[in-house]
Formats: C-alpha cells, structure tokens, sequence
C-alpha cells in the first residue's frame, strides 16, 4: 500500500500527463480566474477609496474660492490703477500749462483736436504755487482772516474814514468774514483794531508811504496794484474792494473762478458792458465807407476778483510799473494792459477775463439813470453798489442802504442822473 503515487492518469484510461503539462494547465487556468476576476472586480477585491480620492471634492472647490478671491483683487486694483491713471493725467494736463506758462516750451503734441464742435481751449490758468517767505507776517494774518484761500481786500487811510466806516458796517451786516483793511496809516490801524475789523499795516516802504499818508483817491487807487502782489504770491485770490462800495449780498457766493480776473463793468446797458460790433461811416470812403469795430466799455479797477495765477501777478507788475513811470489813470492803464494785443514793438498780455453781471456788480450809472426808474428792476437786490459815477459819494451811499436795507422806496428819487 506504501510506496510512490504513479503518475495522474487522463479519463477514459489515455496516457498520463507529464509534469510539464499539468504545469502549464495551472498556468492556464490562474490566468483564465484573473481575467474572470479583471472583469468583475476592476477596481480590485480589496481596494481601499485613495486619499486624494476622498479629498478631491474639497480641493476643487478651495480652488474655485480662491480664483473667485483672486478675481475680486485683481478687479479692485484696476479701479485703483484708474483711479491712478486719472490723477497722472490730470497732473501732466496742469503741469504742461505751467511750463508753457513759465515760458519753458511749448510741446502742441501733448494735445489732440476732437471732433467738430467740442474743442474748447483751457479756460483756467493754473495757481501759483505760495511762497510763504514772501510776508511771513501776512501770511498768518491771511490763515486767520480767509476762507477758501479768498478774502476782500481794501486799501484805506484817513481822509476816506467815514466812508470806510459805513463801508465794514454793511460787511458785518451781510456776514461776510473774510475780508481785511490794508491800512494805510496809523489812524486807519487804529480805527480798525477799535472797531473789531481785521486790518494789516504794511512794513515801512518809503515808495509806498509817502502816497498812502497824502495821496487823493486816485493816488491811493494805484497803490493797490503793487500792494496786491504780495497777497497772490501767498496763493490768495483776492476780491479788491474800493471803500465807496456797500454790500449787500455776500459776493462769492455770485463769483464764476474761470478767469484770471472778473471786473465790475462801467457800462451801463448790455451792449456797453459785454461789448458790441461799433460801425464807423467814413462816406468819402465810398463803396467801403462802413468799417466794423468791436467796443466794451472799459473794467472797473475799483472791483475786481483776481486769481493767483502768473498772467495776473504780470498784470499787477505792469499797471504798477508804468505808474511808477507815467502821470495815468489807474484805470486806464488797467484796462490797457488787459485789452490791448500784441502788435508790432508790443507784447500783449496773455490773461482771461469775464466781465461781471451788471445788475448783480452794479454802478451808481446803472443805478441811478436806469433801474431806480423801473419797476421791476427795482425789485432786484444787487450783490454791491458801487458809487463810481458820482462825487457826492457818501451821500448816495446812505441812500443806497436807506433804499435796499431799511426799504424807504423814495430814498433814491431827489438825487439827478449825473453830478449836476
């Protein structure tokens, strides 16, 4: 019974099979069980879920808040990059100006013409950058007494005292804050400091003083011109006053700021004050007898806003140069300097202007000859009146505050027209 098995014999009595095909039968057959297997199990009998697997949901989604993180950040940069870009603009725009201004070059290629009809030409000049070391002393007085970096400004000494009294009264009245007396000699200052009124005396000037302390109207009228520089220098724009004016409503709430300077007018209808086409009729002339002018009549150097801009601090330097120079009229030199153009020996004086409403900024012409008159346009309430037409000049101011503040309707009827 013991001994070796013999070898495995096939069904049905055939020969055996040898060692080496029983061998590969099972080779056969474990691979006929794992391709059964493959196909029933492909992820594998045993197959644990991978961890990238399990946390494939969460990355996809810490992907998507963070683009969305990421878009929200680049979006806030853009607006900030534009914001940027505009400031950048803006600044080249206004630094361009000045160096065209300062006379550096001029480069026509920074600017482009647009389409038909919209092209418009800068219609403000750019400030002065202040120079505190001009008047230390003034400057402080300035902070104290300006709002907005504008104030009014009168130059006065004593022989138009009274007048200069009713003149801060209406100020004070209106509630007007910012505005300052230049006196002009030490009763004037002390006037002032009495009466609560904001007021600056100038450090001696021998050019200057012997003016202020005798000078007329007219003489003290000029002084201004050199007076004001120093108030442009300090990056004030100032709204000068003569003192035989009453306000009656505060002016820089009626102020535009395009220009360089912004002047009452001494004309007297709309044609006078805005100017006009003025036909000259030369008959000996024939065919070509009519020749076409353009008028206006001349600013008020009495009133006028000035901005702290070069063209306007050229103009102060050359009306007070040539009075310095010349037996004139400051208003006629005023206006020269800043009508005239250039013409052959001449340079002409690159400044904007605009004229100012004349029933709102008015004359004692306007007043007087025309609207006392009307009924309607009586009902109107000016800004300021300004009593530059008449020499009885304190008398029609009363009368001017009698009419339009205390409402007394007959005020102004017994004065005439003129001076007569």
């Amino acid at each position: 019974m013991a001994g070796r098995h013999g070898p495995l014999m096939p069904r049905g009595g055939g020969k055996p099979f040898s060692r080496g095909s029983r061998i590969a039968i099972a080779v056969a057959v474990g691979v006929a069980l794992g391709c059964v297997c493959a196909f029933l199990y492909p992820e594998g009998l045993f197959l644990r879920p991978s961890t990238s697997a399990l946390k494939w949901p969460h990355h996809v989604g810490s992907v998507a808040c963070e683009s969305s993180d990421k878009v929200t950040n680049l979006k806030s940069q853009l607006l900030s990059l534009e914001r940027k870009n505009a400031e950048l603009k803006s600044q080249i725009n206004e630094l361009s100006m000045k160096i065209q201004l300062a006379g550096q070059g001029k480069n026509e290629s920074l600017y482009k013409a647009g389409p038909f009809g919209t092209v418009k030409a800068l219609r403000t000049n750019p400030t002065v950058i202040p120079d505190e070391s001009v008047n230390p002393r003034l400057g402080k007085i300035l902070e104290e007494v300006a709002v907005k970096k504008e104030l009014i400004v009168a130059l006065a000494n004593s022989n138009v005292r009274e007048m200069l009294e009713v003149w801060f009264t209406n100020i004070k009245r209106v509630g007007i804050r910012n505005y300052l007396v230049v006196a002009l000699d030490d009763n004037i200052e002390s006037f002032c400091k009495s009466n609560g009124v904001p007021v600056y005396r100038r450090d001696p000037d021998e050019g200057v003083d012997s003016i202020a302390k005798t000078g007329g109207n007219h003489a003290v009228s000029g002084l201004k011109f050199r007076v004001l520089r120093e108030f442009l220098q300090l990056g004030y724009s100032i709204l000068l006053s003569d003192i035989d004016i009453i306000f009656l409503r505060n002016p820089f709430n009626h102020l535009y700021r395009d220009s360089d300077v912004e002047s009452m007018s001494d004309g007297h209808t709309n044609m006078t004050a805005y100017g006009f086409n003025d036909v000259f009729d030369e008959p000996s002339m024939g065919w070509a007898r009519y020749a076409h002018t353009m008028r206006i009549w001349v600013y008020n150097s009495g009133f006028f806003y000035i901005r702290p801009t070069i063209p306007a601090i050229e103009l102060l330097d050359r009306v007070a140069g040539r009075l310095s120079r010349e037996k004139a009229w400051d208003q006629a030199v005023f206006n020269e300097e800043l009508f005239i153009p250039s013409h052959p020996g001449y340079e002409g004086l690159h400044t904007s202007r605009r004229t100012m409403d004349m029933y709102l900024f008015m004359n004692s012409k306007v007043l007087f000859k025309t609207v006392r008159k009307d009924a309607q346009l009586s009902k109107l309430k000016p800004v300021i009146v300004h009593s530059n037409y008449h020499p009885d000049k304190l008398d029609r101011m009363k009368a001017v505050i009698e009419f339009y503040v205390n409402g007394k309707q007959n005020a102004l009827q017994h004065f005439p027209d003129g001076s007569e």
